[in-house]
Protein backbone atom coordinates (compact mmCIF):
# COMPACT_ATOMS: atom_id res chain seq x y z
CA UNK A 1 0.00 0.00 0.00
CA UNK A 2 1.42 3.41 -0.98
CA UNK A 3 2.03 6.15 1.56
CA UNK A 4 -0.50 8.33 -0.26
CA UNK A 5 -3.21 5.65 -0.05
CA UNK A 6 -2.48 5.09 3.65
CA UNK A 7 -2.82 8.80 4.36
CA UNK A 8 -6.13 8.92 2.47
CA UNK A 9 -7.52 6.00 4.53
CA UNK A 10 -6.46 7.63 7.79
CA UNK A 11 -8.06 10.91 6.75
CA UNK A 12 -11.29 9.09 5.88
CA UNK A 13 -11.34 7.35 9.24
CA UNK A 14 -10.99 10.69 11.02
CA UNK A 15 -13.68 12.31 8.89
CA UNK A 16 -16.15 9.43 9.25
CA UNK A 17 -15.60 7.70 12.63
CA UNK A 18 -17.59 4.54 13.24
CA UNK A 19 -20.78 5.31 15.19
CA UNK A 20 -20.00 2.52 17.66
CA UNK A 21 -16.98 4.52 18.87
CA UNK A 22 -19.42 7.12 20.27
CA UNK A 23 -21.90 4.54 21.58
CA UNK A 24 -19.74 1.71 22.91
CA UNK A 25 -20.40 2.48 26.61
CA UNK A 26 -23.82 3.18 28.10
CA UNK A 27 -24.10 4.23 31.76
CA UNK A 28 -27.23 3.07 33.56
CA UNK A 29 -28.49 4.10 37.01
CA UNK A 30 -31.12 1.65 38.25
CA UNK A 31 -33.06 0.65 41.34
CA UNK A 32 -33.84 -2.84 40.04
CA UNK A 33 -32.79 -5.67 42.38
CA UNK A 34 -29.26 -6.82 41.53
CA UNK A 35 -30.38 -10.09 39.92
CA UNK A 36 -32.96 -8.34 37.72
CA UNK A 37 -30.54 -5.57 36.77
CA UNK A 38 -27.91 -8.11 35.70
CA UNK A 39 -30.48 -10.01 33.65
CA UNK A 40 -31.59 -6.76 31.98
CA UNK A 41 -28.04 -5.70 31.15
CA UNK A 42 -27.05 -9.15 29.89
CA UNK A 43 -30.10 -9.38 27.62
CA UNK A 44 -29.55 -5.90 26.19
CA UNK A 45 -25.85 -6.51 25.53
CA UNK A 46 -26.64 -9.82 23.85
CA UNK A 47 -29.07 -8.02 21.53
CA UNK A 48 -26.66 -5.09 21.06
CA UNK A 49 -23.13 -6.53 21.08
CA UNK A 50 -21.60 -3.19 20.05
CA UNK A 51 -22.71 -1.56 23.33
CA UNK A 52 -21.33 -2.25 26.80
CA UNK A 53 -23.44 -1.21 29.80
CA UNK A 54 -21.86 0.08 32.99
CA UNK A 55 -24.45 0.21 35.76
CA UNK A 56 -24.92 1.57 39.25
CA UNK A 57 -27.60 0.09 41.48
CA UNK A 58 -29.25 1.31 44.70
CA UNK A 59 -32.71 1.89 46.12
CA UNK A 60 -34.58 4.68 44.36
CA UNK A 61 -34.30 7.17 47.24
CA UNK A 62 -30.55 6.66 47.73
CA UNK A 63 -29.90 6.53 44.00
CA UNK A 64 -31.74 9.79 43.38
CA UNK A 65 -29.93 11.47 46.28
CA UNK A 66 -26.64 10.45 44.67
CA UNK A 67 -27.76 11.60 41.23
CA UNK A 68 -29.06 14.97 42.40
CA UNK A 69 -25.83 15.61 44.30
CA UNK A 70 -23.92 14.94 41.09
CA UNK A 71 -26.25 17.14 39.05
CA UNK A 72 -25.93 20.01 41.52
CA UNK A 73 -22.17 19.81 40.96
CA UNK A 74 -22.64 19.98 37.21
CA UNK A 75 -21.83 16.31 36.69
CA UNK A 76 -24.03 14.06 34.53
CA UNK A 77 -22.87 10.45 34.84
CA UNK A 78 -25.80 8.28 33.70
CA UNK A 79 -27.16 8.15 30.18
CA UNK A 80 -30.27 6.24 31.25
CA UNK A 81 -32.39 5.93 34.40
CA UNK A 82 -34.45 2.83 35.22
CA UNK A 83 -36.12 3.45 38.58
CA UNK A 84 -39.19 2.47 40.57
CA UNK A 85 -41.88 5.03 39.90
CA UNK A 86 -43.21 7.71 37.57
CA UNK A 87 -43.61 10.31 40.33
CA UNK A 88 -39.84 10.42 40.80
CA UNK A 89 -39.49 10.71 37.02
CA UNK A 90 -41.96 13.61 37.03
CA UNK A 91 -39.70 15.44 39.48
CA UNK A 92 -36.84 15.00 37.00
CA UNK A 93 -39.07 16.29 34.18
CA UNK A 94 -40.07 19.38 36.16
CA UNK A 95 -36.41 20.14 36.87
CA UNK A 96 -35.50 19.84 33.19
CA UNK A 97 -33.17 16.84 33.49
CA UNK A 98 -34.79 14.41 31.05
CA UNK A 99 -34.63 14.08 27.27
CA UNK A 100 -37.78 13.74 25.19
CA UNK A 101 -37.64 10.61 23.05
CA UNK A 102 -40.67 9.39 21.10
CA UNK A 103 -39.95 5.67 20.98
CA UNK A 104 -41.49 3.88 17.98
CA UNK A 105 -42.67 1.20 20.42
CA UNK A 106 -44.91 3.58 22.36
CA UNK A 107 -47.97 2.72 20.29
CA UNK A 108 -47.94 -0.74 21.90
CA UNK A 109 -48.68 0.80 25.33
CA UNK A 110 -51.64 2.37 27.04
CA UNK A 111 -51.30 6.17 27.17
CA UNK A 112 -51.26 6.12 30.98
CA UNK A 113 -48.04 4.09 31.01
CA UNK A 114 -45.76 6.71 29.49
CA UNK A 115 -45.12 10.44 29.38
CA UNK A 116 -47.06 11.99 26.50
CA UNK A 117 -43.98 14.09 25.74
CA UNK A 118 -41.72 11.03 25.66
CA UNK A 119 -39.75 11.81 28.83
CA UNK A 120 -40.20 8.34 30.34
CA UNK A 121 -41.85 4.97 29.67
CA UNK A 122 -43.24 2.41 32.12
CA UNK A 123 -41.62 -0.99 31.63
CA UNK A 124 -43.66 -3.19 33.98
CA UNK A 125 -46.63 -3.11 36.33
CA UNK A 126 -46.02 -3.68 40.02
CA UNK A 127 -49.50 -3.49 41.47
CA UNK A 128 -50.65 -3.11 45.06
CA UNK A 129 -53.52 -5.26 46.25
CA UNK A 130 -54.67 -7.38 49.19
CA UNK A 131 -52.84 -10.23 50.90
CA UNK A 132 -54.72 -12.72 53.09
CA UNK A 133 -53.55 -15.49 55.39
CA UNK A 134 -55.27 -18.68 54.24
CA UNK A 135 -56.58 -19.41 57.73
CA UNK A 136 -58.13 -15.95 58.12
CA UNK A 137 -61.91 -16.09 58.63
CA UNK A 138 -62.84 -13.35 56.14
CA UNK A 139 -62.37 -13.26 52.36
CA UNK A 140 -61.90 -9.62 51.31
CA UNK A 141 -62.55 -8.77 47.67
CA UNK A 142 -62.19 -4.99 47.66
CA UNK A 143 -60.55 -2.07 49.48
CA UNK A 144 -63.78 -1.08 51.23
CA UNK A 145 -63.85 -4.41 53.10
CA UNK A 146 -61.00 -3.27 55.36
CA UNK A 147 -63.14 -0.65 57.11
CA UNK A 148 -65.78 -3.19 58.16
CA UNK A 149 -66.02 -4.10 61.89
CA UNK A 150 -64.78 -7.67 61.35
CA UNK A 151 -61.43 -6.34 60.13
CA UNK A 152 -60.77 -4.16 63.17
CA UNK A 153 -57.12 -4.39 64.25
CA UNK A 154 -56.58 -7.11 61.60
CA UNK A 155 -54.95 -5.19 58.73
CA UNK A 156 -51.29 -4.33 58.09
CA UNK A 157 -50.28 -1.79 55.44
CA UNK A 158 -47.03 -0.10 54.38
CA UNK A 159 -46.67 3.53 55.39
CA UNK A 160 -46.57 6.18 52.63
CA UNK A 161 -44.11 8.01 54.88
CA UNK A 162 -41.68 5.14 54.24
CA UNK A 163 -42.64 3.41 50.98
CA UNK A 164 -42.84 5.04 47.55
CA UNK A 165 -45.34 2.47 46.31
CA UNK A 166 -47.49 3.14 49.39
CA UNK A 167 -47.37 6.89 48.69
CA UNK A 168 -48.65 6.26 45.16
CA UNK A 169 -51.28 3.92 46.62
CA UNK A 170 -52.40 6.71 48.96
CA UNK A 171 -52.60 9.27 46.14
CA UNK A 172 -54.54 6.89 43.90
CA UNK A 173 -57.12 5.84 46.49
CA UNK A 174 -57.68 9.35 47.86
CA UNK A 175 -58.35 10.53 44.29
CA UNK A 176 -61.04 7.86 43.90
CA UNK A 177 -64.52 9.29 44.49
CA UNK A 178 -65.78 6.15 46.21
CA UNK A 179 -62.88 6.10 48.69
CA UNK A 180 -61.10 9.42 49.20
CA UNK A 181 -59.54 10.62 52.44
CA UNK A 182 -62.58 9.40 54.34
CA UNK A 183 -61.41 5.85 53.58
CA UNK A 184 -58.08 6.39 55.33
CA UNK A 185 -59.80 8.01 58.29
CA UNK A 186 -61.98 4.90 58.54
CA UNK A 187 -58.92 2.65 58.25
CA UNK A 188 -57.35 4.46 61.17
CA UNK A 189 -60.55 4.22 63.19
CA UNK A 190 -60.57 0.49 62.43
CA UNK A 191 -57.04 0.23 63.85
CA UNK A 192 -55.24 -0.66 60.62
CA UNK A 193 -51.49 -0.80 61.28
CA UNK A 194 -49.52 1.48 58.93
CA UNK A 195 -45.77 1.24 59.33
CA UNK A 196 -42.61 0.30 57.43
CA UNK A 197 -42.63 -1.16 53.95
CA UNK A 198 -44.05 -4.08 52.02
CA UNK A 199 -41.59 -6.54 53.54
CA UNK A 200 -42.99 -5.87 56.99
CA UNK A 201 -46.53 -6.49 55.76
CA UNK A 202 -45.44 -9.81 54.24
CA UNK A 203 -43.91 -10.96 57.53
CA UNK A 204 -46.94 -9.88 59.54
CA UNK A 205 -49.45 -11.72 57.36
CA UNK A 206 -47.33 -14.81 56.65
CA UNK A 207 -46.76 -15.25 60.40
CA UNK A 208 -50.44 -14.68 61.20
CA UNK A 209 -49.71 -11.59 63.31
CA UNK A 210 -52.13 -9.74 61.06
CA UNK A 211 -54.48 -11.87 58.92
CA UNK A 212 -54.80 -9.29 56.13
CA UNK A 213 -52.62 -6.69 54.49
CA UNK A 214 -51.91 -4.26 51.67
CA UNK A 215 -48.91 -5.33 49.59
CA UNK A 216 -47.25 -5.31 46.16
CA UNK A 217 -48.28 -8.27 44.02
CA UNK A 218 -45.04 -10.12 43.29
CA UNK A 219 -43.95 -10.34 46.94
CA UNK A 220 -47.09 -12.18 48.01
CA UNK A 221 -47.46 -14.28 44.85
CA UNK A 222 -43.82 -15.45 44.93
CA UNK A 223 -44.01 -16.37 48.62
CA UNK A 224 -47.28 -18.22 48.09
CA UNK A 225 -45.61 -20.22 45.30
CA UNK A 226 -42.86 -21.17 47.76
CA UNK A 227 -45.44 -22.53 50.18
CA UNK A 228 -46.23 -19.56 52.40
CA UNK A 229 -49.85 -19.80 53.70
CA UNK A 230 -50.97 -16.60 52.00
CA UNK A 231 -52.87 -15.52 48.89
CA UNK A 232 -52.90 -12.33 46.84
CA UNK A 233 -56.21 -10.73 45.85
CA UNK A 234 -56.77 -8.21 43.06
CA UNK A 235 -59.48 -5.84 44.43
CA UNK A 236 -62.63 -5.31 42.35
CA UNK A 237 -62.28 -1.53 42.36
CA UNK A 238 -58.81 -1.93 40.92
CA UNK A 239 -55.15 -2.01 41.88
CA UNK A 240 -52.71 0.86 42.27
CA UNK A 241 -49.37 0.56 40.52
CA UNK A 242 -45.79 1.61 40.04
CA UNK A 243 -44.39 1.14 36.54
CA UNK A 244 -40.57 1.10 36.82
CA UNK A 245 -40.09 3.72 34.10
CA UNK A 246 -37.02 4.20 31.93
CA UNK A 247 -35.77 7.63 30.83
CA UNK A 248 -32.88 9.23 28.98
CA UNK A 249 -30.94 12.05 30.64
CA UNK A 250 -31.06 15.37 28.75
CA UNK A 251 -27.27 15.66 28.94
CA UNK A 252 -26.60 11.97 28.17
CA UNK A 253 -23.30 11.46 26.40
CA UNK A 254 -24.56 8.49 24.38
CA UNK A 255 -28.11 9.31 23.32
CA UNK A 256 -28.08 6.93 20.35
CA UNK A 257 -27.20 3.99 22.61
CA UNK A 258 -29.69 5.24 25.21
CA UNK A 259 -32.49 5.22 22.63
CA UNK A 260 -31.64 1.64 21.75
CA UNK A 261 -31.81 0.71 25.43
CA UNK A 262 -35.28 2.28 25.79
CA UNK A 263 -36.49 0.61 22.59
CA UNK A 264 -35.18 -2.75 23.79
CA UNK A 265 -37.02 -2.55 27.12
CA UNK A 266 -40.25 -1.66 25.31
CA UNK A 267 -39.85 -4.32 22.63
CA UNK A 268 -41.44 -7.77 22.78
CA UNK A 269 -38.04 -9.22 23.66
CA UNK A 270 -37.58 -6.77 26.52
CA UNK A 271 -41.09 -7.33 27.82
CA UNK A 272 -40.64 -11.10 27.62
CA UNK A 273 -37.67 -10.59 29.95
CA UNK A 274 -39.98 -8.80 32.42
CA UNK A 275 -42.25 -11.85 32.32
CA UNK A 276 -39.27 -14.16 32.86
CA UNK A 277 -38.29 -12.11 35.91
CA UNK A 278 -41.74 -12.78 37.37
CA UNK A 279 -43.36 -9.38 36.91
CA UNK A 280 -46.42 -8.21 35.01
CA UNK A 281 -45.22 -6.76 31.67
CA UNK A 282 -46.38 -3.26 30.75
CA UNK A 283 -47.33 -4.52 27.27
CA UNK A 284 -50.63 -6.34 27.25
CA UNK A 285 -49.68 -8.78 24.47
CA UNK A 286 -46.96 -10.65 26.38
CA UNK A 287 -48.83 -12.68 28.98
CA UNK A 288 -48.76 -12.80 32.78
CA UNK A 289 -46.50 -14.59 35.29
CA UNK A 290 -47.60 -17.79 36.98
CA UNK A 291 -50.05 -17.07 39.79
CA UNK A 292 -51.52 -13.95 38.16
CA UNK A 293 -55.05 -13.75 36.75
CA UNK A 294 -55.62 -12.98 33.08
CA UNK A 295 -54.56 -9.47 32.13
CA UNK A 296 -58.14 -8.51 31.22
CA UNK A 297 -59.19 -9.37 34.79
CA UNK A 298 -56.70 -6.93 36.35
CA UNK A 299 -58.24 -3.48 36.66
CA UNK A 300 -55.77 -0.59 36.92
CA UNK A 301 -56.97 2.45 38.87
CA UNK A 302 -56.48 5.87 37.21
CA UNK A 303 -53.29 7.64 38.29
CA UNK A 304 -51.88 11.11 37.59
CA UNK A 305 -48.12 11.15 38.27
CA UNK A 306 -47.71 14.92 37.81
CA UNK A 307 -50.55 15.71 40.22
CA UNK A 308 -49.21 13.19 42.71
CA UNK A 309 -45.83 14.91 42.62
CA UNK A 310 -47.48 18.27 43.33
CA UNK A 311 -49.52 16.76 46.19
CA UNK A 312 -46.84 14.55 47.75
CA UNK A 313 -45.92 16.68 50.76
CA UNK A 314 -49.54 17.63 51.45
CA UNK A 315 -50.54 13.97 51.25
CA UNK A 316 -47.78 12.94 53.64
CA UNK A 317 -48.76 15.61 56.14
CA UNK A 318 -52.43 14.71 56.00
CA UNK A 319 -51.73 10.98 56.35
CA UNK A 320 -49.41 11.68 59.27
CA UNK A 321 -52.08 13.69 61.07
CA UNK A 322 -54.59 10.86 60.62
CA UNK A 323 -52.36 7.97 61.65
CA UNK A 324 -49.86 9.64 63.96
CA UNK A 325 -51.58 12.84 65.01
Amino acid sequence: MTVKKTLLLCAAALAFPLSVQAQDVLTLYTSQPNKDAQMTVDAFEAANPDIKVEWVRDGTTKLMTKLRAELSSGVVKPDVLLIADSVTMESMVSDGYLYSYMSPNRDQYEDSLYSKDGYYYGTKLITTGIVRHKQAPQHPTDWADFVKPEYKNQVAMPSPLYSGAALIHLATLTADKSLGWNYFEQLHANQAMAQGGNGGVLKAVASGTKPYGVIVDFLAIREAAKGSPIEFIFPKTGVTMVTEPVAIMKEAKNKAAAKRFVDFLLSKEGQALVLEQGYLPARSDIGVPEGFPKRVDIRLMPFDAAKTLRDNETNKERFSKIFEG
